[in-house]
């Protein structure tokens, strides 16, 4: 499908909200990744993050050969530990794991074994790259995805500096059938001033279809707390967003 095609006829899949009442993208399981530490630290987050207005989170640990060897047997166990705190907390919001997966050659081998993936929704796969270099294998992987029925969802294309030399780069994976999510503290300069003015453009350009948290930890609920004073993020409501698709 063209890029003006997806452009004009992609439909929402439910009615955009005056809030994204889901986050499908956090680090939030203890001590498996480079986001929450401990326990305690994981529900401090959670509860906040149903303080701004969430009601559902779908968690997603890095796993990424070189340094987070995660999989379904770390994250779901770390989840359901999780899930008895908070509701030992009183603390009432559903929750969920899926996983990030960095594109790596470890990624690669699962896709050409078929080991099943962790997904969200309807077959969402969320994968990220290197924020320097484009991977040689990126075409491929995102063929792959797809082939075996997968749906690709990178997260956080704003951040890619390698898609920085022309905003034709992002138009060209857009095109091959993978869904962009931005993370939210882009809009507020969190990250850097050209992945704010990137995600700006990709609101302009109605190519975002997810807008994630992506909270490590309460530094970016910091952040986050001014994001819905940005000029973009009332453009984004305006965006038919998948994120309170996934409410159900």
């Amino acid at each position: 499908m063209s890029f003006l095609s997806r452009l004009f006829s992609k439909k929402p899949e439910t009615p955009t909200e005056d809030f994204i009442f889901v986050d499908m993208h956090s680090h939030l399981i203890p001590a498996i990744d480079d986001g929450s530490k401990s326990l305690e630290e994981s529900v401090s987050l959670v509860k906040s993050l149903k303080e701004l207005g969430y009601k559902k989170i779908v968690t997603t640990p890095h796993i990424m050969g070189d340094f987070f060897k995660n999989s379904r047997e770390s994250i779901m166990p770390g989840l359901k530990i999780l899930k008895e705190k908070l509701a030992e907390e009183n603390i009432d919001i559903a929750i969920e794991a899926a996983a990030e997966y960095y594109l790596d050659e470890w990624f690669m081998e699962k896709l050409e074994k078929d080991e099943p993936l962790l997904t969200f929704g309807k077959n969402y796969v969320l994968f990220e790259t290197s924020y320097m270099n484009e991977s040689h294998q990126l075409h491929q992987a995102i063929f792959m995805m797809r082939s075996k029925g997968y749906i690709p969802v990178l997260a956080h294309p704003e951040r890619y500096t390698y898609l920085y030399q022309g905003f034709e780069h992002f138009q060209t994976i857009y095109e091959m059938g993978v869904l962009f999510q931005i993370n939210l503290n882009s809009l507020a300069g969190y990250y850097s001033k050209p992945a704010k003015l990137f995600a700006e453009k990709l609101i302009d350009h109605k190519m975002v279809d997810f807008a994630g948290t992506d909270c490590h930890g309460e530094r970016h609920l910091d952040a986050l707390r001014k994001v819905k004073n940005t000029p973009y993020y009332n453009k984004l409501r305006t965006l038919p967003l998948l994120n309170n698709s996934l409410l159900s």
